[in-house]
């Protein structure tokens, strides 16, 4: 049996180790924003945090998450800074990535709280868009982080 926490709600699951966490979370837990993209672990669409770190969950067997705790883009604050920075800036064309790159980008900036475009293009290029939307990903990038730092300091 196979314990872990998702979105902050206790979780098990009795059923093959290797499963991976993406099937997991869509057709056992019907989280569905999480979406499949390549199965490889190359474009990004699958992104959720484990354990506050990005990780690809379409190449994450359910046995190496046992004990984590992980979020999904439905466990993200209502209007986090990034979602909010996203809607601003209309960074979503199809939209059909932009869960997975407002994961990996919410996890960058715990990390990043300031970075350059050098340091969002290194991290985000690992999250393809198929719509080519990385300017607006980059302005949005910048945006969230300017608005996180306007939260700390209040």
């Amino acid at each position: 049996m196979i314990r872990l926490k998702v979105n902050g709600k206790e979780r098990t699951f009795d059923g093959d180790p290797e499963m991976p966490l993406l099937w997991y979370l869509r057709d056992v837990a019907g989280l569905t924003g999480t979406k499949f993209g390549c199965g490889v672990s190359l474009c990004g669409a699958c992104t959720v945090h484990q354990n506050g770190e990005a990780i690809r969950s379409c190449a994450t067997a359910m046995k190496n998450v046992a004990g984590s705790e992980i979020t999904t883009i439905e466990g993200i604050a209502p209007m986090h800074p990034v979602q909010k920075a996203w809607m601003e800036i209309r960074v979503p064309q199809c939209g059909y990535c932009q869960t997975g790159q407002i994961m990996q980008a919410i996890a960058m900036l715990k990390e990043n709280k300031n970075p350059s475009d050098e340091d969002i293009d290194m991290v985000m290029s690992a999250n393809l868009c198929r719509c080519g939307a990385y300017q607006r990903i980059r302005a949005a990038i910048h945006e969230a982080a300017k608005n996180l730092a306007a939260k700390e300091l209040a």
